[in-house]
């Protein structure tokens, strides 16, 4: 059952039958505090959700579902101490200009105790036509200060549930409201005393607000707002101060307040006003979680004619002509993965609708990955263990200056600019990459260049490293999905951070962690330090591992030495907050490394069970799996000249980038498949035509083998288009000879069709023999 957005299910629901009979003086607050830890209930800053919660007890309560303990109307107890409001200090009008005034500031209001919040009340009760409340969901409340005293308050709250004109203007379905709701915020009250007349003042403390807002919220609840909404009652103001501070107007309500279930439409109407918070708000709003993507029907007895419309011709993006197109552009782009978008797209008319695709205000790089995540879920639950691989990459923008909305990526703001990109990628054990399952990119702020120096000072929030909690969280939302899989989050050094271990360890369901150490972190008592540790233990074997080829370097067979231990990590002293933590520690160390190389050393961290040499060698096999994610970053950017793409704004080149990146996995799973499965047809990636042309071509002979090719046969043969000589130590073609030779291969399959359709080189039925002697 389905409520407040958690699922309830009959074993939540009995647990709080024999909660309730069991313990018959429980609270409710205590109860729903209960059930926020059993369903893992939590807001972003990890508090517990407890008004939702009572919220959906209630409910559940009036259907008969379960039956709640007595309310305590002890506890609606009026303030401590009894204290009263504080008399509101008269000032004198107030007539000037705003340079006048003196210094305007913003008082945070706190608890409802406070001086602050009964001054903010009184206020509002006696000066604004709706009062001091109640306010719903989650509020923060302001007073307006200056030097003549209070000017009034403001506060923002929880936004309305639907609201046609801002759902439209965001573009949002049912799914991604529900989703991201929380991510605007209403201003429902704002209050400039009547007494006060200074011009300009308003649209000053609403442009105060914008800059303010978001860090006391991301305090208070763990995120920031992403839209900022009000409504404004027409018949009594006009809305000149939202207007002065570059709010939008939307639309108007239709008179239905938040209690009208009878249609009675009885409020006022109003005008709906909202300011993004950051550029890209409508589609960072719009993104739906991967349980609520709403698919496309395709058509009856259509069947899929290719890859491309295998992963994406079910895309749901309003309109079946978008997803047409998509899948179109993806072959495109697969077949001529290193040419730009007009090469690519051939035509002037397949050009220009790419480029409209790219610029289509709903398109994003969430929007056209929707779909291929739905079909990487679906090829991950078909293994036991899947590996999750993070890593960031940059993207070079400089030479193409005019392009919008980039960022600086290198050690000084005014150097190289363009997108940071932070990918997942699922890999089965054996290294065959499966799917993304999350994408993250961004441009740098040039205003925040220098923020690391202030790192110890801020939140995760508000940190790059950030990213490596969101992407696990996509994986936790894969592994609820897939419960017979067990998904391993696996990062580099940059991923050793003591809030990812915590949230890997919150849930026992959560996704196991794997992790190279980059500190030599504290542990509890008595254990010293993580390097001192783990070296004392006794070798448990020696292990070979592939170290693969990296610049001039060759490839090379490592044996290092293996230890592992079980152990406590203390928190960091600047995070008192946060518990110790118990995980698995696995040392790899190579003594005899040859001269002039970089013996091999990883401390890796797990969340894993690791008590055997079996167990440990198979934390580094899985490790050893995420250089994958480095050749799949090469193949995106040699392949697919991402980097060279000139596109003018930096919200086209995500779109595209889109693209690119599915086109990329294509290409690297390709490679990984053939050496993984090498017997089976080439029919299962090669169209009926492409491995007809390509095997016409590089035997030089019209008529096609009987039987097709195997796929390691035709990869082979694509690959020598691409450069692969094929001798024995050249070992199986890697992905540059592959992109190289599938855009030549796209060439050869098309002059294939018009000889065919124009000439049949070979008969069509046996020919009669010349023989006189023949029967």
């Amino acid at each position: 059952m389905l409520i407040c957005g958690q699922n309830f299910t009959d074993e939540v629901i009995q647990k709080i039958r024999v909660t309730v009979e069991s313990e018959p003086t429980i609270s409710r607050r205590a109860l729903s505090l209960r059930v926020c830890e059993w369903l893992d209930w939590r807001t972003p800053n990890g508090k517990p959700k407890e008004m939702s919660c009572r919220v959906a007890l209630l409910r559940l309560h009036r259907q008969g579902i379960v039956k709640l303990p007595e309310c305590n109307v002890n506890g609606l107890s009026a303030p401590k101490g009894g204290k009263k409001d504080p008399p509101i200090v008269q000032i004198e009008p107030v007539r000037c200009n705003l340079k006048d005034l003196g210094g305007v500031e913003l008082i945070r209001v706190g608890s409802r105790e406070s001086k602050a919040s009964r001054v903010w009340n009184a206020l509002m009760d006696r000066y604004h036509y709706l009062g001091a409340g109640p306010l719903c969901g989650a509020q923060m409340r302001y007073l307006i200060k200056s030097p003549y005293g209070w000017l009034g308050g403001l506060a923002f709250s929880g936004a309305a549930w639907r609201v046609e004109a801002r759902d439209g203007w965001i573009g949002w379905g049912d799914w991604a409201r529900k989703e991201n709701l929380s991510k605007v915020v209403c201003n429902s009250r704002f209050l400039i005393l009547p007494q006060v007349k200074v011009s300009n003042l308003a649209s000053h403390v609403l442009s105060l607000c914008v800059r303010q807002l978001p860090q006391d919220w991301l305090e208070r609840y763990g995120f920031e707002p992403v839209l900022l909404e009000t409504f404004v009652e027409r018949d009594r103001f006009q809305g000149t101060c939202y207007r002065a501070a570059n709010w939008q107007y939307v639309g108007t309500t239709c008179g239905r307040g938040r209690q009208d279930r009878d249609h009675t439409h009885s409020v006022p109407i109003k005008d709906v006003y909202v300011f993004p918070m950051r550029k890209d708000a409508r589609r960072v709003l719009c993104c739906e979680p991967l349980q609520g993507v709403v698919r496309c029907e395709p058509e009856q007895g259509v069947e899929a004619q290719d890859w491309a419309e295998d992963e994406f011709g079910e895309a749901d993006l309003g309109d079946r002509r978008l997803t047409k197109r998509l899948v179109g552009i993806v072959r495109d782009f697969y077949a001529r993965p290193q040419a730009s978008v007009p090469q690519a797209c051939q035509t002037r008319a397949k050009t220009k609708a790419a480029y409209r695709f790219f610029d289509h205000p709903k398109m994003g790089m969430d929007k056209v990955l929707e779909q291929h995540y739905e079909a990487t879920l679906a090829r991950v639950g078909q293994g036991p263990v899947v590996l999750a691989v993070q890593d960031t990459t940059s993207l070079n923008y400089s030479t193409h200056p005019a392009t919008e909305n980039l960022g600086p990526i290198g050690s000084c703001p005014d150097g190289i600019i363009g997108l940071l990109l932070h990918d997942t990628m699922a890999f089965n054990p054996d290294g065959t990459p499966l799917g993304l399952l999350d994408v993250q990119c961004w441009a740098r702020d040039p205003e925040d260049f220098g923020k690391k120096t202030r790192r110890h000072e801020l939140p995760i929030e508000q940190k790059e490293s950030n990213r490596w909690l969101i992407s696990f969280r996509k994986v936790a939302e894969a592994q609820r999905r897939s419960p017979k899989t067990t998904f391993v989050s696996v990062g580099d050094r940059e991923a050793d951070i003591y809030e990812l271990f915590e949230l890997a360890l919150r849930q026992p369901s959560a996704p196991k962690l794997l992790v190279r150490a980059s500190h030599n972190r504290l542990l509890a008592e008595g254990q010293g330090h993580l390097w001192e540790k783990v070296s004392e233990q006794e070798i448990s074997g020696i292990q070979e591992v592939l170290v693969p080829r990296r610049g001039n370097r060759p490839a090379r067979v490592a044996r290092p030495e293996v230890r592992f231990a079980e152990i406590t990590l203390k928190p960091p002293k600047r995070k008192p907050r946060f518990r110790e933590l118990t995980i698995w520690a696995v040392l790899a160390q190579e003594v005899e490394a040859p001269q002039d190389v970089e013996p091999i050393e990883w401390m890796l961290l797990t969340t894993c069970q690791v008590t055997t040499f079996d167990e440990a060698i198979e934390k580094l096999a899985w490790y050893a799996v995420r250089w994958g994610i480095e050749v799949y970053h090469r193949t995106l950017k040699s392949g697919c000249k991402i980097e060279e793409r000139q596109l003018g704004h930096a919200d086209r080149i995500e779109t595209c980038l889109a693209i690119d990146l599915v086109v990329a996995w294509r290409i690297f799973h390709l490679t990984k498949l053939g050496r993984e499965t090498p017997d089976v047809p080439c029919t299962v990636f090669f169209e009926e035509s492409e491995w007809k042309s390509l095997t016409a071509y590089i035997t030089q002979n019209p008529i096609p083998p009987d039987r097709p090719p195997t796929l390691r046969e035709a990869i082979r043969m694509v690959a020598s288009l691409g450069g692969f000589l094929g001798r024995n130590s050249d070992g199986e073609p890697g992905t540059k000879s592959l992109w190289l030779g599938l855009q030549r291969l796209d060439d050869i399959t098309t002059m294939w069709k018009v000889m065919t359709n124009l000439h049949v080189p070979y008969p069509q039925e046996p020919p009669v023999s010349s023989n006189p002697g023949y029967g």
